[in-house]
């Protein structure tokens, strides 16, 4: 089973402004960036499951130059709110790294 820490050198998560997290994927390398960049594992229902983000509102960036991708959804509730557990959202990437990217 590969997982996003398999084949991810760097993987992050950080606010993209009040409303929005963005995570970026590094990929080890352009034969990992182009097997798994636009699977369909690391796509809005993924997001939707593990952070409760409206699927609708994934977006999802592939920057071959780079070999990463950018995930960004809009957070549920804004930056600072009431049940805001992670003001910075420098945490959330933690649940991407187990998540297997073929089939079992």
């Amino acid at each position: 089973m590969t997982t996003v820490d398999d084949v991810c050198h760097h993987v992050r998560s950080k606010n993209a402004g009040p409303y929005w997290v963005t995570f970026d994927l590094f990929f080890k390398g352009p034969d990992e960036f182009a097997r798994y960049h636009d699977s369909p594992v690391l796509g809005p229902d993924l997001i939707h499951r593990l952070f409760g983000a409206d699927p609708a509102l994934v977006k999802r960036f592939a920057v071959p130059s780079l070999n990463m991708i950018k995930i960004s959804y809009a957070r549920t509730s804004p930056q600072g709110g009431m049940v805001e557990r992670d003001m910075h959202a420098g945490q959330q990437f933690v649940r991407l790294l187990d998540v297997a990217l073929d089939p079992a």
